[in-house]
């Protein structure tokens, strides 16, 4: 298995033992507690010097702190997304700067790429044949792309409700798809869930990319949070919002800050804000409560079109919580209208496209700048966290409702 030199195994996140990363695969061996790849930080050489000269082609520029080198990478050019300025959003939130951070830059558009691209590297390096995983949509049309790259067989578990363009590009990249669709109306991802649990029960071959259960997906994401560091000099931001379901970007960028300081790179963490639609929002109900985890939602409880945020059980809330109280963020939810209204105008006030779920970080934004929880000198960060064209119909659909009541008179 070829890894990084500071790379020292993984560690549990709730029993705090350590493994070898050569057999300890998916969860604990010991109390089946989520993993966490661990390094040795005095035998990282690297510094914001040596990141300079370096090429920003993709998050692989930052090696030292995966666990896999350049060379092992299963990689489709993903990272080095860019960071926009929003003067428009900036006047309309009464803050200094607002900026975007676009992940539907990446290969398939989302932020999902950065997760997969560790994940499948670790299948490949593990000598797996096929890999799986459920998913709400974009994670199983990313892990079908970057499962073709590492020639493996995927097979992706999504609801019903998962959009077109990601049941159809899964197909497209050649993984085996398998939708459900339960008697009575849309799936949600608890019966992806079943199926893929069910799955790989008759096939205990099969290589886990699931949120949370491959040690790797997070750690992807990390980078998001490195690359917002350097292109702020390392100082960090006074807020990030992100649009938060399973909130694995959320706790990745939170391990990227603390790793940031752990090194001397920067002084302070960064600010972490969760934002949910506000039909599925157990993580700000947790938070709001003062809960060190979320209270699972049922099914029939869910009540909102933005399919990516839609996650009524969130295995990791307790990093999450951990992460939003540890960086003196917070939590937020809108209503799915804010939600949409906020990505029409991201696009007609900067020309910019976000995802319909990803807006919930932009109406989210707004929401606690209306509340006072930002000053008039900050630096607040939206996630977006994939491509707006991933939602097109949603996106339209909501646009001309929106226009027929305008020109009913029923909007001012």
């Amino acid at each position: 298995m070829e890894t990084t030199a500071a790379f020292a195994g993984l560690s549990c996140v709730d029993c705090e033992e350590t493994f070898d990363a050569e057999t300890a695969t998916h969860r604990c061996p010991d109390c089946d507690g989520i993993l966490d790849p661990a390094y040795d930080y005095d035998a990282i050489d690297l510094t914001p010097a040596d990141l300079e000269r370096r090429d920003g082609d993709s998050m692989w520029r930052y090696a030292e702190l995966l666990p896999f080198p350049r060379s092992a990478a299963v990689s489709l050019g993903e990272g080095a997304t860019p960071l926009v300025e929003c003067p428009a959003l900036a006047d309309a939130m009464g803050v200094g700067r607002v900026l975007l951070k676009d992940e539907g830059a990446n290969p398939t558009g989302t932020f999902k790429d950065r997760g997969q691209s560790v994940a499948m590297t670790a299948a490949r390096e593990h000598g797996a044949s096929d890999v799986a995983l459920n998913s709400a949509g974009n994670a199983g049309q990313a892990a079908a792309a970057y499962a073709a790259r590492a020639e493996l067989d995927a097979h992706v578990f999504l609801p019903s409700r998962a959009g077109f363009t990601q049941k159809a590009m899964t197909e497209v990249h050649g993984a085996e798809l398998t939708v459900t669709d339960p008697v009575g109306g849309n799936s949600q991802i608890s019966d992806a869930g079943a199926a893929y649990t069910a799955a790989m029960q008759d096939h205990p071959e099969w290589y886990s990319t699931k949120t949370f259960v491959t040690p790797y997906r997070h750690e992807g994401k990390k980078t998001m949070a490195l690359e917002l560091l350097e292109a702020l000099d390392w100082e960090a931001p006074d807020a990030v919002v992100y649009p938060t379901g399973g909130g694995v970007g959320l706790v990745g960028m939170h391990k990227a800050a603390r790793e940031a300081r752990e090194l001397g790179w920067a002084d302070e963490l960064i600010p972490m804000y969760a934002a949910q639609a506000a039909g599925c929002a157990p993580v700000v109900d947790a938070y709001e409560a003062g809960a060190d985890r979320h209270e699972p939602l049922d099914d029939d409880a869910i009540d909102t079109a933005c399919n990516g945020i839609a996650i009524p059980d969130p295995g990791a809330s307790h990093l999450i919580l951990e992460a939003i109280r540890e960086s003196d963020g917070g939590a937020v939810a809108t209503t799915d209208h804010e939600i949409l209204d906020a990505a029409i105008e991201v696009a007609r006030s900067e020309g910019l496209e976000v995802g319909a779920t990803c807006a919930a970080a932009v109406s989210g934004a707004f929401a606690l700048a209306e509340s006072g929880e930002f000053d008039a000198d900050d630096t607040v960060v939206l996630l977006n966290t994939g491509a707006g064209n991933k939602d097109v119909d949603s996106l339209r659909a909501h646009l001309g409702e929106r226009e027929a009541m305008e020109r009913d008179g029923s909007v001012a």
